[in-house]
C-alpha cells in the first residue's frame, strides 16, 4: 500500500490554500496582484522509463504565478497618490537598488523626494530651469521648494475694437489726466526685473486722418515722457486701419519704460533694470463701428511666487502651482515594463525586482509604447476577487477532504492485510 498519493494531495491542497489565503489577506492591499497555484502531476523515474500502465505518485506545486491584470480605481484626496491604467511599474531606488511597484501611494520627505511609504524614492526626469523636461537617465524625483524668481515683462498683447463713430476730442493737446482729451484707454499690470508690478495704461486719441489713430502710454499715473513707444520717450504711436476696419500698423512695436524716472517722479528708489523693454502687439485689433472694447489683454511678466501645491499629469509630468499664478514643469515620472511580467521577483511590501526571466527593464514616459498612463489622486485597488477566491476555497477543502480519505482508505485497507490469519 502507498500513501504517497494522498499525502502529495493533502501537501497540494494546504499550499493552495495558503496561497487563496494570501490573496484574501490582501484583498485591500493598494496595488496587490493576485496569485494563483499551479499544479503537476509526479511519476516515479525509472532507467526503463514510464509504460503505459504506469500509475502516478501524486502532485505537486509546480508554480505560484502572479496575476498582473488591472486593479480599480479609487480616488483619494493626495495629489500623490498615483494609480496606473495599463501596464507597467514605478520604478523605485533605495540607496541606488532598484524595484518596482504597482503602488502609487507617495508623499515629500523632508528633503522634497518623492517616497513611497518604505521611503524608497520614485525616479523619473528631471526639468532644467526653464521647466523643460530633460529625458536621461532616471534620476531620484526631488521637487524644489524654492521660490518662482521674478520674470520681467517682454511682450504685451492686446486684442481690442477701436469705435470707428468716435470723432476728435474736444481737447485738443493729450493728457491722462483730461479725459475730454482722448477717446479711449485701458490698463494692465506689467512687472519690472525684481517682480515689482507697474500700471500700463493706453489712451487712444482720434486724429484728424481718416482710420488713424494716435495711441499714448503712461506708467503707474507719471509722465507720458516716461514711455517711449518707438518714436521717442513721450510721442505717440501711429494706429492705422484699412476701410475694412484691419489694423494696417507695423506690429509689434518696441516700447520701453524709464523706470528710474518713474520712480524718481512717484518719489520711490527702485532698483530694478532699467529701462524695461518689451514689445506692444495689437494684432488682430479692428475698428468697428461698435463701442470700444477689450476682448484680450495680456502680457507674460511676473512677481515672485512660492510653490502653493502640486498637480500630475496623465504622462507622468508633476508640476508645480505658484502663489504667483504661474505653473511650471518639476519632474516627470517613468515607468517600466517588461517582456515577462510573471518572472519578476517578488520582495513583499507591494516590490519586485527584475530577474533573469523577467527580462530588462523598458523604461518609457507613461503613455509611450506599452505603458499605461496615469490617474493623480487615484490608487490602485487589489485585483484580488473575493468572491472566486471564496469559492476556489471551497474547492481546495473539498480537494483536502478528499485526499484525506484515500489515506483513510488505504490506512483501511493495510489494517485488513495486518488482521489475516
Amino acid at each position: 500500500m502507498s500513501f504517497q498519493q494522498g499525502l502529495s494531495g493533502l501537501n497540494a491542497a494546504a499550499k493552495g490554500l495558503d496561497v487563496i489565503g494570501n490573496n484574501i489577506a490582501n484583498t485591500n492591499t493598494a496595488g496587490f496582484k493576485a496569485s494563483g497555484a499551479q499544479f503537476a502531476d509526479v511519476y516515479a523515474s525509472s532507467l526503463s522509463g514510464t509504460g503505459a500502465s504506469a500509475i502516478g505518485i501524486g502532485t505537486k506545486l509546480a508554480a505560484v504565478v502572479q496575476q498582473f491584470s488591472q486593479g480599480n480605481l479609487t480616488t483619494t484626496n493626495n495629489p500623490l497618490d498615483i494609480a496606473i491604467n495599463g501596464g507597467g511599474f514605478f520604478r523605485l531606488s533605495d540607496n541606488g537598488a532598484t524595484t518596482y511597484t504597482r503602488n502609487g501611494q507617495f508623499q515629500l520627505d523632508k528633503d522634497g523626494y518623492v517616497v513611497n511609504s518604505g521611503g524608497f524614492r520614485v525616479t523619473g526626469y528631471q526639468a532644467d530651469a526653464n521647466g523643460n523636461i530633460v529625458a536621461s537617465a532616471p534620476l531620484e524625483i526631488q521637487i524644489s521648494a524654492s521660490d518662482l524668481t521674478p520674470n520681467p515683462t517682454g511682450a504685451v498683447t492686446a486684442l481690442l475694437n477701436i469705435d470707428a463713430r468716435s470723432a476728435q476730442p474736444t481737447t485738443a493737446v493729450f493728457s491722462p489726466a483730461d479725459p475730454t482729451s482722448f477717446n479711449s484707454s485701458t490698463s494692465l499690470s506689467i512687472y519690472d526685473s525684481l517682480g515689482n508690478p507697474h500700471v500700463l495704461s493706453y489712451y487712444f486719441v482720434k486724429t484728424a486722418a481718416p482710420n488713424q489713430w494716435e495711441m499714448y502710454a503712461t506708467v503707474d499715473g507719471t509722465a507720458v515722457t516716461n514711455v517711449d513707444l518707438g518714436g521717442g520717450a513721450g510721442a505717440p504711436a501711429t494706429v492705422s486701419f484699412n476701410t475694412a476696419g484691419q489694423l494696417t500698423s507695423a506690429m509689434p512695436l518696441n516700447a520701453s519704460v524709464d523706470l528710474a524716472q518713474v520712480a524718481t517722479d512717484l518719489g520711490l528708489v527702485n532698483g530694478a533694470t532699467t529701462p524695461l523693454n518689451f514689445t506692444v502687439d495689437l494684432r488682430g485689433t479692428t475698428q468697428c463701428g461698435s463701442a470700444f472694447g477689450v476682448n484680450s489683454l495680456s502680457q507674460d511678466g511676473y512677481t515672485e511666487g512660492r510653490l502653493a501645491g502640486l498637480a500630475v499629469s496623465e504622462t507622468g509630468v508633476i508640476s508645480g502651482r505658484y502663489t504667483n499664478g504661474q505653473s511650471r514643469n518639476l519632474a516627470q515620472l517613468v515607468l517600466a515594463n517588461f517582456t515577462n511580467p510573471q518572472g519578476l521577483k517578488p520582495l513583499g511590501n507591494n516590490q519586485w525586482t527584475e530577474t533573469a526571466d523577467s527580462g530588462p527593464a523598458l523604461i518609457g514616459a507613461p503613455g509611450s509604447g506599452s505603458l499605461g498612463l496615469l490617474n493623480p489622486a487615484a490608487v490602485e485597488d487589489s485585483n484580488v476577487d473575493l468572491t472566486a477566491e471564496l469559492v476556489n476555497m471551497i474547492t481546495m477543502q473539498r480537494a483536502y477532504q478528499a485526499n484525506a480519505q484515500t489515506i483513510k482508505t488505504q490506512d483501511s485497507l493495510l489494517q485488513t492485510i495486518v488482521n489475516l490469519r
